[in-house]
């Protein structure tokens, strides 16, 4: 395959997670197009939410502690001297992948008669696999940082090309050929098989095969508050799941939640994407008012085109859903209405200043603040109005935290909102969004 001159780090890693949403959005309307039932399809999408809820934090943790390690550690070399090829840290890192994997695989089974999901009613589906698939696949979450490392950013596209085609198929070919949804774990299983083998030429390609106890030390010391942090931050999705498998003693009412709640994923993307490229420019004082003026403007370019994307998307929601699935998951088009409202926040950047400025207590007690707050929210929504009270508590937990890290800005940084936020624009649109949620909601306007 040729490389493709758009692609570079940022826009490699930002195609392979579009890559990996529209596989599993593709896979999402095949199943629900298919023989299977709301309940089996709930047993998959908890399947993926356990295998997903029991390895996010410490995955992000050891990855972005490895991303700030490379080529700046003390166990190896000192920033400036002569880099060889091959990177003793990657290694190393692959080791702690494979031992917090093992960790979470035998503690999994030794507790796994111990614990239920849909309230007290059901079994953790196909928990044995689950468990194999959770240690296959989080080291493989490697791969694409090592291609970004070594600065191949058209490796990454193209791992993901090869690699996603080839899990789509292996999981919905069976479901087409009218088998059961454990065929569609087994295909799951498949494809962390060959990114273990891919895995391993990259090693072998890329990394020294050389154990250092202090590099790992220096790895965890600096992972474990990235490890928490993301756990508490990230924590979010995975307990709105967990309050609604344990309100609702159904699988499928399951399904209908997790196929709503759903954030825009090119929201996503771009916005994480100016958020990681922003990081390094707020490292020194000396250029800190510059980088305020550049992040309000790219960010101020995002609302122009971010926002009218979110209110077409908005408008035919309530005709997409039954029309991409089925009218069973018709109710899922208000939860996923709801998570469309979050591109209000997301385009808010307080966080990139304060980490870049590497405030990371702060960004903790944002997460903390958010996560106890979120809790009772949702259990006290979610009596009223379902499962859409619970999509509600999550947008305004999460702007409040947002608010929580401007406010810190403005009094302890002395940075106001406007020096970094285009004021006006980021009003007139969430205004606009918001009313035409409220027609959209109120059915004074209705597309169907």
């Amino acid at each position: 395959m040729a490389k493709p001159k758009f692609i570079n780090n940022i826009s490699g890693l930002q195609l392979f997670q579009l890559l990996r949403f529209v596989v599993f959005f593709i896979i999402s309307i095949v199943f629900t197009k298919s023989h299977l039932t709301p309940a089996e399809i709930g047993s998959w999408e908890m399947f993926m939410f356990i295998a997903s809820f029991m390895s996010f934090f410490w995955v992000t943790g050891i990855i972005q502690s490895l991303l700030s390690l490379y080529n700046r550690n003390r166990s190896f070399r000192r920033l400036g001297e002569n880099i060889s090829e091959k990177s003793p840290e990657i290694f190393n890192a692959f080791l702690l992948l494979l031992a917090f994997s093992l960790m979470f695989f035998l503690t999994g089974h030794a507790l796994k008669y111990n614990f239920s999901v849909y309230g007290n009613t059901g079994s953790t589906p196909y928990l044995n696999l689950l468990l194999l698939y959770l240690f296959l696949s989080s080291p493989v979450c490697l791969i694409e940082y090592i291609y970004l490392l070594m600065n191949r950013p058209h490796r990454i596209f193209q791992y993901g090309i090869y690699t996603f085609l080839a899990q789509l198929l292996f999981i919905i070919v069976p479901i087409l050929a009218g088998k059961d949804i454990i065929w569609a774990i087994y295909g799951l299983l498949l494809i962390s098989l060959v990114r273990w083998v891919w895995l391993i030429m990259l090693l072998f390609r890329y990394s020294e095969f050389r154990i250092s106890l202090d590099f790992m030390k220096e790895h965890l010391k600096l992972g474990w508050p990235l490890i928490i942090t993301s756990l508490i931050s990230g924590s979010a999705q995975y307990i709105d799941g967990i309050i609604v498998s344990a309100h609702f003693d159904d699988p499928g009412m399951f399904a209908i939640f997790r196929y709503g709640a759903k954030e825009f994923p090119v929201v996503m993307m771009l916005a994480t994407g100016l958020s990681n490229a922003m990081l390094p420019q707020f490292g020194t004082r000396a250029k800190i008012r510059e980088s305020l003026e550049v992040i309000k403007k790219k960010s101020r370019n995002l609302m122009h085109y971010l926002f009218p994307m979110a209110m077409l998307v908005l408008l035919f929601a309530r005709w997409l859903y039954p029309r991409m699935f089925t009218p069973d998951f018709m109710r899922s088009a208000d939860i996923f209405m709801i998570y469309i409202m979050l591109v209000i926040p997301r385009l808010l950047f307080p966080q990139t200043i304060i980490i870049g400025r590497k405030r990371t207590g702060v960004a903790m007690s944002a997460a903390i603040f958010e996560l106890a707050l979120n809790i009772p929210l949702s259990l006290w929504l979610v009596k009223d109005y379902g499962a859409v009270g619970v999509a509600l508590a999550t947008f305004a937990v999460y702007f409040m935290s947002k608010l929580y890290m401007a406010g810190y800005l403005w009094v302890k940084m002395k940075i106001k909102p406007g020096e970094y936020i285009p004021l006006m624009t980021f009003f007139i649109y969430s205004v606009l969004l918001t009313i035409l949620f409220v027609l959209i909601d109120h059915r004074i306007i209705d597309i169907n």
